[in-house]
């Protein structure tokens, strides 16, 4: 099967719902947002090896690198709308895997109500990468960004932390018979992340900095920290786990540094706590304090008494150069 082959026969009918693809036909796509709205834009790419496993199953990789994307929407209030696809295929990917690939997105663009708008493909002697933009539309005015934190804010989380973390030492485990309610819960969290989306209608008037927990809780707070010109201090006492994170007695600096959670960690005004307690329970969605916002710089992580944990670093970054 050639490239142009591949597009009409497995990556042509996910664009069916996106006028503006042309069927993926044409050499660009039209994308357009509602009146009175702005494009929001995203982009993430995964390396087998790096970001997943080799063997992990490929309708799960399909959905993890769009679902990545679609938490960064999330973290600035958008709701997506489509995405493009670059894809670099070694030899090894045959037709049947790239069938159960492509049923991965079909399965997410009917859950997020999305399309594929087009991208390209091409072959590759390395691994397996995988690259998305994706894009969403947000009341114009209206994004949430990193930079507008303010000293005496609160600072909260959605979901639980640490559990992706655990979910990768279980899937590297060689032997995957018999495995508990816990350890098939935590690779779950891992191989498919779960996007805030519904968020997007309210993060703006709630929240006044956001961003998603893909690095790890203390270095994307160290994100927010930095952009806005604050410091941040996380209670470790409230840092929310889940019963299987909690099972496995992980130290808890291990869990706050490990990446891949994909909640949404966003400061507010203490005012409105009770707004966003009311908020969470509406969407069916755990949202908890975890710290605040202060002067200064940096993030430091307090155990129960107010005095600070040593925290080795803050959470994963890539080496370049």
């Amino acid at each position: 099967m050639n490239e142009f082959e591949m597009i009409k026969e497995i990556f042509a009918p996910l664009s069916e719902g996106a006028p503006g693809a042309f069927g993926l036909t044409d050499d660009a796509a039209l994308v357009t947002v509602p009146t009175g709205c702005e494009l929001v834009v995203t982009k993430d790419a995964l390396v087998a090896g790096v970001h997943f496993l080799p063997d992990d199953p490929p309708d799960l990789i399909a959905r993890k690198a769009l679902r990545v994307n679609l938490s960064d929407l999330a973290a600035k209030g958008a709701a997506p709308i489509g995405y493009v696809l670059a894809l670099a295929l070694p030899t090894e990917c045959d037709r049947n895997w790239l069938e159960t690939f492509a049923s991965g997105f079909d399965a997410d663009q009917r859950e997020f109500n999305i399309s594929l708008y087009g991208g390209d493909t091409v072959s590759t002697p390395g691994p397996l990468t995988l690259s998305i933009t994706a894009f969403g539309s947000v009341v114009a005015g209206q994004m949430v960004h990193r930079s507008d934190a303010q000293p005496g804010d609160l600072l909260f989380v959605t979901g639980t932390i640490g559990d992706a973390g655990l979910g990768l030492k279980r899937q590297k485990e060689k032997s995957k018979q018999a495995r508990s309610q816990e350890a098939s819960f935590l690779i779950d969290r891992y191989l498919l992340p779960r996007p805030r989306t519904q968020l997007a209608p309210e993060l703006f008037n709630l929240a006044t900095a956001a961003c998603d927990v893909s690095d790890g809780l203390t270095a994307d707070a160290g994100h927010i920290a930095a952009a806005s010109g604050v410091g941040i201090e996380i209670d470790a006492v409230r840092v929310p786990l889940s019963q299987a994170a909690r099972a496995a007695q992980a130290d808890l600096v291990e869990l706050i540094t490990c990446g891949d959670d994909y909640e949404v960690l966003f400061t507010a005004n203490p005012s409105l706590a009770g707004a966003i307690a009311r908020w969470s329970e509406q969407i069916s969605l755990q949202i908890t304090k975890v710290g605040r916002v202060v002067a200064g710089s940096g993030v430091r992580v307090l155990d129960s008494s107010g005095n600070m944990i040593q925290v080795p670093h803050a959470g994963y970054a890539h080496s370049v150069g």
